[in-house]
């Protein structure tokens, strides 16, 4: 019921976004549905996501135009036309691999005693750690 198709392209493009927001919380990071909360629990706990999802989203398209999102996940598929992973995804997951490559560090630097070969590599994903870490 628009007026042009380039309308109805664009309204499309904003109401795939949205449901992809919902199910970001709802069952794909935040779970609300399992909270089984109501009434002013409720309202708080969106509260609360929508500021966690807004940092989220921000950190996520920091670390895109900052080139991290390779570090983080894969680009795409093999077969696949659109970027596998939303900005939500990419600053939500970003953080836990930050995270776990602190946590298993000790471990890395082993590995690559016993692969110097791959040393660039591992040094191209420790400078991507620490621009993930100033920019959050």
């Amino acid at each position: 019921n628009l007026d042009s198709l380039a309308d109805a392209i664009k309204a499309f493009k904003l109401r795939s976004g949205i449901e992809a927001m919902f199910r970001d919380c709802k069952t794909g990071g935040y779970n609300l549905e399992s909270t089984s909360a109501d009434g002013q629990r409720l309202m708080a706990l969106i509260l609360l996501i929508a500021i966690a999802y807004t940092c989220a989203v921000l950190a996520g398209r920091n670390s895109r135009q900052m080139g991290l999102q390779k570090y983080i996940g894969r680009l795409k598929e093999l077969n696949r036309l659109h970027r596998r992973h939303s900005a939500f995804w990419v600053g939500l997951y970003g953080q836990l691999w930050v995270g776990a490559m602190e946590f298993w560090a000790d471990l890395a630097h082993d590995l690559m005693r016993l692969k110097p070969s791959k040393l660039p590599y591992f040094r191209k994903g420790l400078r991507a750690m620490s621009l993930i870490q100033s920019a959050l």
